[in-house]
């Protein structure tokens, strides 16, 4: 009887083993012979490298309606269509604000990035119309993008990073874009003004800093280019330090960064590593009491430039503020128009 159960017991442990090995056997064969499915990664196609690489599309500038009018100059919505994603044949619409001087002749273009703008205030032209102005009474076109989600626009991606990166695409379709514009202005005003597209100019405010010095980088273009206050240190420590502003404290944004961070590497995203790349003279405007751009940020981008052998400009405004204010708002506007008509002079 013992031998009897030594025997099963012996059968038993046989079979267990036999359980086993066909166990790690499986497990061996679905972790080395059958991969994990790759995770998709479609914001790859908004890296600094592929951007570079993405040709973006000739889109007809239109002129809609006028929303503002004065004895100098005229405001009047636009219009052109950007791909949806890089490289896409599907359009989708943008909208923003054109100004221009009311006299008959032939002007430079300077395209105009705000900053961020809460979404139930917002208005074509808010954050550039002042500086616009000025610009259209003293001889010049400009054009001011509403991006996705604002003004008349198509809605943006759902995907906040996306959202982000859209304005890069936005930018650069506009800059395009700019040989229709003569077209679109013929169609309203028969030839008497007309876009001189051998001067075009950026101006960019706060982000809208950061979507200029991105999109110069990305282009390789020569525009003369005037920042105020321009969100110039690295991503995405860029969204964080806004972090607080939010009711939870950025809880939401650590943990949405995180799922970023856990699929792409965020330095093929982060413009301060594509400085370099940029070949446009540029003007740095800074107010001193800005408490939204440290001007330690504009010290550093002004000091990296330089050391590119990239022509740079730099305008301190001691006790003013990210909107140039109190003091400075007048001395900021009166050094970007002579840095474009310095720039345009030498055309």
């Amino acid at each position: 009887m013992k031998k009897f159960l030594g025997f099963l017991f012996f059968i038993s442990l046989a079979i267990a083993i036999i359980e086993f090995a066909f166990i790690l056997q499986n497990n061996w064969f679905t972790q080395k012979i059958i991969p994990d499915k790759p995770v998709p990664k479609p914001l790859l196609a908004y890296t600094f490298e592929n951007l570079k690489k993405t040709t973006f599309p000739k889109t007809q500038i239109t002129l809609e309606d006028i929303v503002d009018e004065n004895e100098d100059s005229v405001s009047q919505i636009f219009s052109y269509s950007v791909p949806k994603t890089p490289g896409s044949k599907t359009l989708e619409r943008v909208s923003g604000l054109m100004n221009m001087p009311k006299k008959s002749g032939e002007y430079p273009v300077v395209i105009m990035f705000r900053g961020y703008i809460p979404d139930d205030i917002y208005k074509p032209g808010i954050g550039t119309q002042r500086v616009a102005q000025v610009l259209a009474k003293d001889g010049f076109i400009t054009l001011a993008p509403d991006f996705l989600g604002f003004g008349t626009s198509a809605s943006p991606s759902a995907d906040s990073f996306e959202n982000r990166f859209q304005t890069y695409t936005t930018a650069l379709t506009l800059i395009s874009s700019l040989p229709t514009l003569n077209s679109g202005l013929d169609a309203s005003y028969s030839g008497r003004i007309t876009p001189d597209l051998g001067k075009i100019g950026i101006w960019g405010h706060s982000n809208g800093g950061h979507i200029a010095l991105s999109i110069l980088a990305i282009s390789g273009a020569k525009y003369p280019t005037v920042l105020w206050a321009p969100v110039s240190t690295s991503f995405p420590y860029s969204i964080f330090y806004y972090s607080d502003e939010s009711d939870d404290q950025g809880k939401a944004l650590r943990k949405t960064v995180a799922g970023f961070e856990d699929i792409y590497d965020t330095e093929l995203f982060s413009p301060i590593n594509y400085y370099k790349w940029i070949k446009a003279p540029i003007a740095v405007n800074q107010g001193l009491e800005d408490q939204e751009v440290p001007y330690w940020w504009s010290d550093n981008l002004v000091s990296t430039l330089k050391k590119e052998d990239i022509p740079v400009e730099y305008f301190t405004y001691p006790g003013s503020d990210h909107n140039m204010l109190p003091g400075g708002w007048s001395d900021a506007a009166q050094n970007t128009l002579n840095f474009y008509q310095k720039e345009f002079s030498q055309k």
